[in-house]
This record gives C-alpha cells, sequence and structure tokens, in this order.
C-alpha cells in the first residue's frame, strides 16, 4: 500500500489561520492541538463510511493522529491501537510496527502450536478416562472412610464389652487377643483401601503428569514467542538510532515489556513518520465508541498516552524531537498559601489545583513540604490527600500523637468531608449515592478502574445544586477516600456518566480540574470540641 494512501494533506484554505506548533506534544499531559482536531474530524468522517467496521467500533477503540510534515505539505498519518476487522494493514492507516499477523511471518505457526498444546491439555482434563478415575477415587475415599469409621465403632463395642468381661473375671488372654487382632485388622482394612487409592492416584498422576508436560511446554514456548516478538519491535527515535522493546524495558523496574507493548496508536505514528522521513508536528489519541466494562473512556474525547506500555517506548522514540516540556513540572511553587485553621495540634490550608499533596516524582514543590517550612519545629504529617489538581482544605497534624488520632478518625469514617464540581453534562436525578467499587489499572497508572471481584468499596453520596447550558454543579460527600473516587464515580457510565470539567484522565482538559474540597468537619481529637474548616468554591 502506497505511502500516499497513508498521508492525509491539509488543504490551504484548511491550514489557514492555524498556527504550526512550536514544540511536539508532550503525549503524557496535553491539549490537542487544533490541527490535530482537524485530523480527527477528518479520521472520524472517514470511519462513518466504514459500515463493515461499524459494529467493532462500537464496541471501542483507541484511536490516534499524528501530524507531520515533509517537503513543506503537511498533513496528517492516522492509528488504531491493537488490530481491526483481525488485520494491522488497512488502507487510511499507517502499518504496525510489526505485523504479528503477517501469513509469513513466524507468529501464526508457532501460535498454531501453542493453540495444539491448548487443545492437548484441554482434551486431556475433559477425557472421559480422566473423569472416570476422578469419580472412581472420590467413590473408593468415601467407601473406605465408611467401612473404617464402621469397624471402629465395632472395635469401640468390643472394648466396651471386654470391660465388663474383665470385672467379671474373664481370661484376660483372650480379651487381650481379640484387642490385637482388631488393632491388626483395622491396620489391614486402612492398608487394602490405601492401596486402591494409591492405584487411582497413580493413574491420575499420569494424566496430571501429561498435563503439566504440556503447560510447560506452553510456557516456555510462550515466553521464547514473546520474547522474539519484542525483539522484532524495533524502535526507532528522531536522531534515526533503533532499539528493540527488550532494551528500551530493560532500564525499567518492569525489567520486560508488557504484552501488547508497540501496538498501541502513538508507536504507530511515530514509527511511521520516521521510516518514511517525515518530521512530527504534533500527536493526539483519543476513543471511539463505548466505554470498556471497567475503564472510563467518552467517544470522542483525548487521552494521553498510557503509562505502562507506552511511556518507556515514547521517552526513547521521542528523542530528538524538540518536544513541550511536561507541564506539571512547570508549575509554579504557589508561594502565598492560605492557612484556614491553626493550632497546637492540627493546621489546615487551602490547597492550589495543580499543587501536589506530598512529595512525589515530579521535581517540584509539595504543600506538605511548604507547611513543614512554614512550622519547622514540628514534625508535619499529611492526614489525607488530594489529588494533584484538585484544590481546598487539606489537614495537616503537628504531632504524631495527633497524626494517629486524625487518621483513626477518617479510617472510622467520622469526617464529613464536601466537594464542589461542575460536571460536563447533565445528571437526572437530583441527589444519590453511587456504590462502585475502585481498583488500580496496573497497566495505566494513576488510572483507576471499576472491578466489583478486586476493587475496594468506594461510596459516595451526592446533590445536584445548579444545572445550565449542559453542565452540572454538584456536591459530593465521599463516605470512602478512594484515590480518584469522585472523578471515576462521575465519569463511570454506572455512576454520574459525565466526567468532571477539566478531568484529563476521564473526561476533555479545561483551564483546571474542576474539583474543589469546599469543607471538612470532624470532632477535635484533643480538645473533643467540633470543628468545621471550609474554603470557597473558586469555580
Amino acid at each position: 500500500m502506497s505511502n500516499e494512501n497513508r498521508f492525509h494533506k491539509f488543504s490551504v484554505e484548511e491550514l489557514a489561520g492555524i498556527e504550526l506548533p512550536r514544540q511536539f506534544t508532550f503525549p503524557f499531559y496535553y491539549e490537542p492541538h487544533p490541527l490535530c482536531v482537524l485530523a480527527t474530524a477528518h479520521l472520524r468522517s472517514y470511519l462513518s463510511t466504514r459500515k463493515d467496521w461499524s459494529e467493532e467500533l462500537q464496541q471501542g477503540k483507541m484511536m490516534g493522529v499524528l501530524v507531520a510534515e515533509k517537503n513543506d505539505e503537511i498533513g496528517y498519518f492516522a492509528a488504531f491501537s491493537g488490530n481491526l476487522a483481525h488485520g494491522n494493514n488497512h488502507e487510511y492507516f499507517v502499518p504496525a510496527v510489526y505485523d504479528l499477523l503477517s501469513l509469513d511471518g513466524f507468529f501464526p505457526p508457532e501460535e498454531a502450536q501453542i493453540s495444539e498444546i491448548n487443545a492437548k491439555i484441554r482434551e486431556e482434563e475433559n477425557s472421559a478416562h480422566r473423569q472416570k478415575l476422578k469419580v472412581k477415587l472420590s467413590e473408593v475415599i468415601d467407601k473406605s472412610k465408611a467401612e473404617i469409621d464402621a469397624y471402629r465403632e465395632l472395635m469401640q463395642l468390643s472394648k466396651v464389652n471386654r470391660d465388663k468381661c474383665r470385672q467379671e473375671g474373664a481370661d484376660f488372654s483372650a480379651l487381650i487377643a481379640e484387642s490385637q487382632f482388631q488393632k491388626a485388622e483395622l491396620k489391614r482394612i486402612r492398608t487394602r483401601w490405601q492401596q486402591t487409592i494409591d492405584d487411582i492416584k497413580t493413574k491420575l498422576a499420569e494424566s496430571d503428569k501429561k498435563i503439566a508436560d504440556w503447560k510447560t511446554e506452553r510456557k516456555q514456548r510462550s515466553q521464547a514467542l514473546q520474547l522474539r516478538i519484542f525483539r522484532n519491535f524495533v524502535m526507532l527515535n528522531a536522531r534515526g538510532e533503533s532499539r528493540d522493546l527488550c532494551e528500551i524495558f530493560a532500564p525499567t523496574s518492569q525489567g520486560i515489556p508488557p504484552a501488547g507493548a508497540g501496538e498501541c496508536a502513538a508507536p504507530k505514528l511515530l514509527q511511521y513518520a520516521y521510516v518514511q522521513g517525515y518530521k512530527p508536528l504534533a500527536m493526539a489519541e483519543f476513543w471511539v465508541g463505548q466505554s470498556p466494562k471497567d475503564e472510563i473512556r467518552h467517544d470522542g474525547h483525548f487521552y494521553p498516552s498510557c503509562k505502562a506500555k507506552c511511556e518507556p517506548i515514547l521517552n526513547w522514540m521521542l528523542q530528538g524531537l524538540d518536544v513541550e516540556p511536561n507541564p506539571l513540572e512547570n508549575r509554579s511553587q504557589h508561594a502565598n498559601i492560605e492557612v484556614l485553621y491553626d493550632d497546637e495540634w492540627i493546621v489546615a490550608v487551602n490547597k492550589p489545583h495543580d499543587m501536589l499533596s506530598v512529595p512525589g516524582k515530579l521535581s517540584i514543590g509539595s504543600l506538605q513540604e511548604y507547611v513543614q517550612q512554614r512550622y519547622s519545629q514540628c514534625d508535619i504529617q499529611v492526614v489525607h490527600r488530594l489529588d494533584m489538581a484538585t484544590s481546598g482544605v487539606l489537614l495537616f497534624a503537628k504531632t504524631k500523637d495527633a497524626h494517629k488520632a486524625l487518621q483513626a478518625l477518617f479510617e472510622s469514617r467520622q469526617v464529613k468531608k464536601q466537594y464542589v464540581a461542575i460536571l460536563d453534562g447533565i445528571v437526572e436525578t437530583q441527589r444519590g449515592i453511587i456504590d462502585l467499587p475502585l481498583i488500580l489499572n496496573p497497566d495505566d497508572r494513576p488510572r483507576q478502574i471499576v472491578n466489583c471481584t478486586h476493587g475496594k468499596q468506594a461510596i459516595t453520596h451526592y446533590e445536584i445544586v445548579e444545572q445550565k447550558e449542559g453542565k452540572t454543579r454538584i456536591n459530593f460527600y465521599p463516605i470512602t477516600g478512594r484515590t480518584h473516587q469522585l472523578r471515576v464515580h462521575a465519569s463511570h457510565p454506572n455512576g454520574l456518566n459525565a466526567p468532571i470539567v477539566g478531568d484529563t484522565l476521564y473526561g476533555t482538559h479545561a483551564s483546571r480540574l474542576h474539583l474543589h474540597a469546599q469543607s471538612v468537619e470532624f470532632i477535635h481529637p484533643i480538645t473533643h470540641k467540633e470543628i468545621k474548616i471550609s474554603t470557597p468554591c473558586p469555580f
């Protein structure tokens, strides 16, 4: 397929009045450039013509666009994550970095062999012979237990009878002989049944060994295949240097690439642009279709690149490009922090949005560091946390005892918290309760997902304050305090299905995350007085 079918040039009219990007997009926190928005509109228009894909796309798919330049021509490339319509090579889209599904490649035959092993395992596990042995083993164990229990009961009755005979002066030697015989007989019964059980277990063990050997072979083949796949994903950077995925992930805490690495839209786009000699200008990824069951994705919303699969790859591929600095590492240090409450044991401050609650990986100041500097004579400890993008009341303890007591209040749900948010959408019910358990998405930290099996309970009460112009002002009263609880409960289809305005993880970009911790109420753990600390909502 020629490059002409993959590079989609903008017209002169479309480019009029749009300034080209000065730096390439920082992929993990960005507002899409107008040219990326335009490219996305083009791509969605094309997708609407592909009726043969409509059912699959409706199930949900991450797409990406890369605005690029070559020979004074400006246009864009498009890509999808994973595969589409059981293939990797489609008109309009860039190809995969390495096409696993290519019929002349090593993957299909090796996958077929692994599938054969899976079939053998299933066949042996479900074989009539194996099932018959398992049933027979269960029956034999039950029968052996019944006979042994019955004989032991007989022995107990015999003992009672012998004791009576001894009292009546019977011959001791005959009684002892009977006792010894019964003990020996019990042992013979046990040995006989155990031999029968062992014979069946031996036959089952032969089947177990077959299955175990096949599983070992499957694991070895799968690991070798995965390693071979990763070695074939040779990623370029803007300097023309190349590394395979094993080399890219070796220095990371993961050590090895996760499954699916290199198949996301962003690496595909950059790789193809480099191979074809184009200069990347800007990039964006967006969701098409329904949200997955556990994750939160909204049709048409732009999303940052994932961390687990893409961050190491993109950090390599972007070398040599002039990339926008990480916006989160260039926030002001908020020199003037408002203190809302201060006594001998507790200090509460009004946390600005886009400031860390506690020190993190980013080389920027945190509120805890600021408070510690201000109260240098105290051992400042944060009592609870607010997301970096959230503003509002944050409590710190000045002593270890106060910290322990305040944490106990939070853990026992004796602290009443009120948050104010603006949602991107209209909520039908005036008030209610959201109960959706949450757990970290290990493949896309720090994003949380709803998981009814493994998630931790997360409960939020809410009340609508005002609705206008497609937005809802709402008060949240969280009962639990899970990471991103309010953000997920607002965004998830089984929650309010209306993300908080400015939520770049679960919604869309705005000037800020419109979530504010307006007040906390609790009984002071030292003075036992009622305390309410509040600060007005800034939006």
